[in-house]
């Protein structure tokens, strides 16, 4: 299967754009775009996209959803919680529907492609214009024009199998959020299927960009003075575009000027020692790696199909702190899990306690659709996964404390972004 989308499409894109901007000027309008995202780095990446395609098409951003013409929804299926907010938000919309019948509103994301997303959203959200697959977003032109001109309400979901889906646009143009951070996709889909995630289901197998582009985008962003870069993948561990993770790493730290650069998210099955040894080498990498573990216990670990174990986790950790000791140590974990024990979730309280992150991002267990934790009876009940939680989050408290002592009297380097905002490189 050819991932790339021939160059001929996004010409094709990009020309229908400049035909909306110019049908625009020629009736005096200056239409605008508002953009809400849910969810990861990934998903913000892709609004900046869309935003980007928007621009071209003639439209200016709104930070205010009533003022709008078009309404781009970009949403996240990783955990129920994500989709309630989604909904709620968009129905929302509706009463701005009723008061500009030319309001255009596009349901875009991980939770298009969901299976019976789309059906839902037909028969239930009559006032949503399109839904858009993670597919399809660089046809956005396409779907306004099409919409414009027909009033009818589009489909762009991808029905093969989750397997068989994905690929990969070049040369669209962003409207960064920042005039300093940029985020750069390496690589999309993954191949993990650990049993409590949704997202091979939404977002396709591993398909890496080509070596040239990531390196080619990084240089131009140094070039513009972006002062910030975080290199995006589900797993860039994964990343086959050529050449290893590492060595791409690499090379996008080797550019002139001053500029931090840095990646996520690492799987620590994939997480490699070469890997480590070029962060410890490049000191405009930031020293922070972000190595979700997700429980302490080997039987849980199992059950979720991480393919790695409490020990090989605990020799990888070991090993980054042998070569970079004052590294910022970060880590996602899951509470409640279905059947996790008591003392399963006493091995991730140790593993927390020995490992010592600088933080934790921390989740009760929410069942996805199609996966295959969700279909176990053995379901924690969610009082007992709110009690881990909180346990677990009041630890984790205690350790973030402890590790930012360490800072006390020393001085480090910021990018400032505003009055009162700065980030280190941890």
């Amino acid at each position: 299967m050819e991932i790339f989308v021939p160059q001929t499409e996004t010409e094709k894109q990009k020309a229908i754009a400049r035909t909306l901007s110019e049908r625009f000027k020629k009736e005096n309008k200056r239409p605008l775009v508002f953009a809400r995202t849910y969810g990861c780095q990934q998903n913000e990446h892709d609004t900046e996209k869309m935003l980007g395609l928007a621009l071209m098409c003639g439209y200016e951003k709104t930070g205010d959803p009533a003022n709008a013409d078009l309404i781009i929804v970009n949403t996240c299926a990783i955990r129920e919680h994500a989709e309630k907010r989604t909904f709620s938000c968009t129905g929302a919309y509706k009463k701005l529907k009723e008061q500009n019948r030319e309001l255009i509103i596009l349901f875009c994301g991980c939770m298009a492609q969901e299976t019976g997303i789309a059906e839902k959203i037909k028969r239930s959200y009559p006032y949503i214009d399109a839904v858009v697959g993670t597919d399809s977003n660089h046809r956005l032109p396409e779907i306004i024009q099409n919409v414009m001109q027909t009033r009818k309400r589009a489909y762009l979901v991808n029905s093969l199998p989750h397997s068989d889906f994905g690929v990969i646009a070049e040369d669209i143009p962003a409207l960064r959020a920042s005039e300093y951070k940029a985020w750069v996709s390496v690589m999309y889909g993954c191949n993990n299927y650990c049993t409590y995630c949704i997202v091979p289901y939404v977002r396709g197998r591993e398909r890496s960009r080509r070596y040239e582009d990531v390196v080619s985008e990084v240089e131009r962003l140094v070039e513009d003075g972006y002062k910030d870069i975080t290199l995006l993948g589900q797993n860039v561990n994964s990343y086959s575009g050529g050449v290893s993770f590492a060595r791409l790493l690499e090379k996008c730290a080797s550019f002139g000027g001053e500029y931090r650069l840095r990646f996520m998210t690492s799987h620590p099955k994939d997480a490699s020692k070469e890997l480590i040894d070029v962060m410890a080498a490049n000191p405009n990498i930031c020293k922070h790696f972000h190595l979700p573990v997700q429980s302490g216990s080997d039987k849980v670990l199992a059950a979720m199909n991480r393919r790695y174990t409490r020990d090989a986790y605990l020799e990888k950790v070991a090993y980054l702190r042998e070569k970079i000791p004052d590294v910022t140590l970060t880590s996602d974990i899951i509470c409640g899990f279905p059947g996790e024990t008591e003392d399963d979730f006493e091995q991730t309280l140790s593993l927390v306690k020995q490992t010592e992150f600088d933080m934790l991002y921390t989740f009760i267990y929410s069942p996805r659709p199609g996966t295959a934790a969700a279909a176990r009876t053995d379901q924690i009940p969610y009082e007992e996964k709110l009690r881990r939680f909180e346990k677990l989050s009041a630890l984790q408290l205690d350790m973030t404390i402890k590790r930012n002592e360490r800072h006390i009297g020393k001085v480090l380097r910021v990018l400032s972004e505003g009055e009162g905002i700065g980030r280190s490189e941890g």
